[in-house]
Order: C-alpha cells, then structure tokens, then sequence
C-alpha cells in the first residue's frame, strides 16, 4: 500500500468499523501465569493471541516501548516477534517517544521505520523542528507529536501561556507548519481527560490524525472523546482495559470482549 497515512487509516477504519487502537504493554507482572515464568516465551505468546483476538475489532495497535527495552538484550527481538502478529491492512504505531536531534534522531527514524517497520511514532517536541523533522521524512508514515498529554504532570509546561494561546496550540501549529514540506505526516497526541484542548486542537487542524490515549483506564470517555473531536481522523487508545480485560486462561477471549465493546461504543458515538 503506498497510500498517505491518513489514507492508510481511514481504509482500515472502513473496513472494521472501529477506531479502537490496542495498547500492547505487556506487563511481566500482569502475564497470566498459565503462559509460564520464561518471559521471552510467555510475552510474545501473550501479545500474539491479544492481537489475533482482538484484529476484528481494532484498526490499529500501539506498542510501547518501555515494556519491551526492560527485558533487555531480547526486548527488541521479541517486539519485532509481537509485532509480525499484526496483520498487513492495520495500523502500527512506535509508543516511543523519540526526542533528539541531528545524526541521533534519524537514526532513531531508521530503526521504527525502516527496520522494524512501523508506521507512526510518537515524538516529543521540546527541541523543536529538529526533533521533529527527520520523522516526517518518509511518506505513508505519520509522527504523532506530544500536544495535550492526559498526565497530571501535563500542565507543567502545557499550560503555560505566551500572552494569547498556550504552549499546546503553540505545538500543534508548529508540527502542522513543520510537515508542509516533508513527504511524511504530522499528528497530535491529545489526551482524552482534557476535552476543551482536544476542542481547540480540531480547530487548529481539522484533518489532522489525533491519537488519544487516556480513554478507561485514566478515566476518559469514549463518548464525549468523540463528541470533542469532531469528524477529523482519530484513533482512541486503550490499553490495559483490553490487555488486562481477565489474568486467566481466557485472557484473549476476554480482550475481544472488551474491544469489541468499545469499538461498538465509539460507532455509535460517531454515528
């Protein structure tokens, strides 16, 4: 598919109905202890029937990071293993959080785009256009950019205002100014427990990709998400409700259960 990212995903979206985004966090502690203690055994057997089950009613999947460069020497093997689990028409994205500049943050582009084969990341913004740019350099890929994070911790710098906007919308306008020229795409990360922001952020790209995470979990609303969002392009992640929807035998089936609830909820939100 050489389509645009926004394309990729609306195609996807179409097709099974749903703008539901699974989380993959595979937490040590929270794998179900039928799967065993051998974490490079039970993780990707973990993640590869949560993706499986739930490939109905997801249209895209998020991997995080972290989860997986704390097993070591073999997280990066083994999230390359979880990630073949996902089928070819979903969308993938990089929960990575990239933020360097220069000769480090294209080879960070490199290694989600190029050798494992993502098609978005998330980036932090805080040293500019150079921390940005070498992620949207590469077309059908879309670098989505911290604007309005769902943490408490958020309004730390968010907030603060230069006299007429505050620094979210700053952010948001920028990354849109910075992708002009650049063949890739550029999104926001805009969390769910901060509705007004989400608001004024549509308002500031009408068509730009919105990755929400904050929905269960942190206390979001599926609905009211929606409702805030307007019709622009979004994809509203959930994480540990899926992952952890039950610790026994049939976690997989229980993770399809709760996708399938929440990609129903968001439907009908939209409709």
């Amino acid at each position: 598919m050489n389509d645009s990212f926004s394309d990729r995903l609306a195609y996807v979206q179409r097709l099974r109905h749903s703008v539901v985004c699974v989380g993959i966090d595979p937490d040590p502690a929270r794998i179900p202890a039928h799967l065993g203690s051998d974490l490079s055994v039970s993780i990707p057997a973990f993640c590869r029937d949560i993706i499986r089950a739930t490939s109905e009613f997801a249209s895209s999947y998020k991997f995080n990071f972290a989860f997986f460069e704390a097993l070591g020497s073999a997280g990066h093997d083994i999230m390359a293993e979880c990630l073949a689990a996902v089928d070819e028409t979903a969308v993938t994205i990089a929960d990575a959080k990239r933020g360097d500049i220069g000769n480090s943050a294209g080879f960070y582009a490199k290694s989600v785009f190029d050798d494992l084969g993502f098609h978005s990341v998330t980036v932090s913004p805080y040293m500019g256009r150079d921390s940005v740019t070498p992620f949207l350099s590469r077309s059908g890929t879309c670098a989505f950019v911290l604007a309005r994070t769902s943490n408490p911790g958020g309004d730390d710098l968010q907030q603060l205002s230069d006299g007429t906007r505050p620094l979210y919308e700053a952010v948001a306008s920028l990354a849109g100014s910075w992708a002009n020229d650049e063949p890739g795409e550029a999104g926001l990360v805009v969390g769910a427990t901060d509705l007004d922001a989400m608001k004024r952020l549509r308002a500031i790209g009408p068509d730009v990709p919105f990755l929400v995470p904050g929905v269960g979990a942190q206390g979001g609303s599926a609905r009211d998400v929606l409702t805030a969002s307007g019709s622009g392009p979004i994809l509203v992640n959930s994480s540990r409700a899926i992952l952890y929807a039950s610790s026994g035998r049939d976690f997989a089936s229980a993770a399809e259960a709760a996708t399938r609830a929440l990609a129903r909820e968001l439907e009908e939100a939209r409709s």
